[in-house]
């Protein structure tokens, strides 16, 4: 394996080219929203942000294993008045450059704070997509079951005959179910809503995003010893997270002060 569980200092654009082809299990990351975090990484434009943004694609596109994932957490921001569509029009030129736009998690901010604007309310959500080389990609769907909830002590208790077996939908959806297949179950898959708190202990870094959110993806689609990878790993959250579950990292990051934080992070994980 390469020279793996390390933070590399440096702009990812440059040393992304530097990793081996098809050598990383997991991308997970959250790259600066346009005209956000100026101070820190300058800002990008919504205008120029698919250009920018592109080259970067196309080197994870290459690093990624072909079972592999990428997960990018990114949300549109407001301009003149409406949404500006750069997430949408990535997507576009995402899959013209190879890859399959596999799916869209949602995270939920649980504990957003109230507020409003003259034409819309405040966040509290933002997206998570999922990429992939190809259609066939590893996920261990087992490692991310909930518990079923108390819904099941009432419902599973006395089951009618169409309980028993698949009664479809009566107002012709399509949908059908059979509700004696969750007898005996403990646990039950997720939905593709995540409900994590935005809060973090990481309060010296302007956009950290919570431990959970990537340990959930890492569980779902990595098994232990495989490579984990955020090229804009800021104060190292994706790493800590790779460390806890066994599996092996390497971050990015262009901020000296940051890549200092990670490492110290990462320290008191022993």
């Amino acid at each position: 394996m390469q020279d793996v569980d390390r933070i590399l200092l440096g702009d990812c654009r440059r040393v992304l080219p530097e990793l081996p082809a098809n050598s990383v299990d997991l991308i997970v990351t959250s790259p600066p929203y346009a005209d956000s975090r100026k101070k820190t990484y300058g800002g990008i434009h919504p205008d120029e942000y698919v250009a920018w943004f592109l080259p970067i694609s196309a080197e994870l596109l290459r690093v990624l294993k072909p079972t592999g994932t990428f997960i990018l957490n990114i949300k549109e921001k407001v301009v003149d008045g409406e949404r500006h569509p750069y997430v949408i029009e990535m997507i576009l030129e995402m899959r013209r450059q190879g890859w399959l736009w596999t799916e869209e998690f949602i995270w939920h901010k649980k504990n957003c704070y109230p507020g409003k604007w003259p034409n819309r309310f405040r966040d509290a959500w933002e997206r998570c997509l999922q990429f992939n080389k190809q259609k066939r990609f590893h996920m261990y769907q087992d490692a991310v079951m909930v518990p079923m909830g108390d819904w099941a002590k009432t419902r599973l208790r006395k089951l009618s005959e169409t309980d028993k077996r698949r009664d479809e939908s009566r107002v012709r959806s399509g949908f059908g179910k059979n509700v004696s297949n969750w007898v005996g179950r403990s646990l039950v898959y997720p939905t593709n809503v995540l409900h994590l708190a935005t809060e973090t202990s990481n309060r010296q870094h302007s956009a950290t995003f919570p431990l959970e959110l990537p340990s959930w993806f890492i569980k779902l689609f990595t098994q232990e010893g495989d490579l984990v990878l955020d090229p804009f790993i800021g104060s190292g959250t994706t790493a800590v997270a790779a460390r806890r579950l066994g599996r092996h990292y390497l971050g990015i990051e262009v901020q000296p002060e940051y890549v200092e934080q990670a490492n110290k992070a990462l320290s008191a994980e022993g």
